[in-house]
């Protein structure tokens, strides 16, 4: 097995990414023309598919505008991000993965209010599910939803009350077992308690939980973005590693916005802007399916289907109304987590 530095180091190598390469992007521009920078603050798994996409938007700026550009990445769980811009962090823009984040920053006056409608498609420029990453030769026999509650099975995800890839885990589960149950709450509840009692670690963030499973060994399965899983287990061995994408999962959109209020103190809002509109271009987007998102741009879906399992996909809007109500009856003080966690 790989050590972590080896893992990450091998994933950047196969991506052929590397900060030096980030960095000579933005060194190479005339001698009169403006340094620039800007703060990208995203959620904790996007680093190397955000290292990927800042050298091909740096010299997209720099041919369009003469200036030289260097981009800057903070990464850790998504609600920790939103609250450290509340707290001070100066974010020009976020990439975040999970809206209510997002949405926080917008109530507090940071961001627009009418963020969700300022880019396509709901301000997610790709989209991705909750999936499994089982060892190799799937031992346990892990197939859906209904395997992680075998008293035989361990898994391995983040804390919902800190990471949103941990949210959209706890709210497939609970969407698959209202399904199941036929919306019968309290057989859904019990089914969701199993499920967290299986967990053997429960990290801040994504990545955190990846290297729990991949480094440490712990866990038979880690429940984590689909994205994440194919990354991984391209990334090591042959074999060392199996992707299991269950047959109904929950839709995960990766929101984008500006971060008006510090965008606008700092004079980024022109280049903040274009960047994330770059997102959506068909450049980025195959930057960003190469990474095992799933996008929108027609052409790259096409070129990339065979790339992607068949999946049934719901939304949070469909079974729980809205993000705000999701947050407000699981997630908030009380709310049903924290009465399966007690139970």
């Amino acid at each position: 097995m790989m050590t972590s530095s080896k893992f990450w180091s091998s994933l950047n190598i196969k991506r052929s990414l590397s900060a030096a390469a980030i960095a000579l992007a933005g060194l190479t521009s005339p001698a009169h023309a403006e340094d620039r920078e800007i703060l990208n603050v995203s959620y904790d798994i996007a680093r190397e598919l955000y290292a990927a996409l800042n050298p091909a938007f740096v010299k997209q700026w720099q041919e369009q505008t003469g200036e030289t550009l260097t981009i800057q990445q903070s990464h850790a769980g998504s609600s920790k991000q939103a609250r450290a811009i509340l707290q001070g962090l100066k974010a020009d823009l976020v990439t975040f993965n999970q809206v209510l984040d997002v949405q926080i920053l917008a109530d507090r006056g940071f961001v627009s209010k009418d963020w969700q409608t300022e880019l396509g498609n709901n301000a997610s420029p790709y989209y991705s599910l909750p999936a499994f990453l089982v060892r190799g030769g799937n031992p346990k026999g892990i197939k859906d939803w209904d395997d992680l509650i075998r008293d035989d099975v361990s898994i391995v995800f983040p804390n919902p009350k800190t990471s949103g890839n941990a949210r959209y885990t706890y709210l497939a589960a609970y969407a698959y077992a209202l399904d199941k149950f036929e919306g019968d709450d309290a057989a859904a509840q019990d089914f969701v308690g199993k499920v967290l009692k299986n967990v053997v670690v429960f990290d801040t963030g994504g990545r955190g939980a990846t290297t729990s499973f991949v480094e440490r060994g712990l866990g038979d399965v880690l429940i984590t973005f689909e994205a994440e899983v194919e990354n991984i287990r391209a990334a090591e061995a042959e074999g060392a590693y199996e992707r299991v994408v269950p047959p109904v999962s929950l839709l995960a959109e990766f929101p984008v916005a500006l971060v008006q209020k510090v965008a606008e103190e700092r004079g980024t809002t022109d280049v903040a802007k274009a960047y994330l509109e770059f997102l959506y271009s068909k450049e980025a987007q195959e930057i960003i399916a190469s990474f095992n998102n799933r996008v929108h741009n027609p052409e790259v879906v096409a070129a990339t289907a065979d790339q992607f399992p068949e999946v049934r996909l719901i939304t949070v809007e469909d079974v729980f109304g809205s993000w705000a109500e999701a947050q407000e009856t699981h997630f908030g003080d009380g709310g049903t987590l924290d009465k399966v966690f007690r139970n």
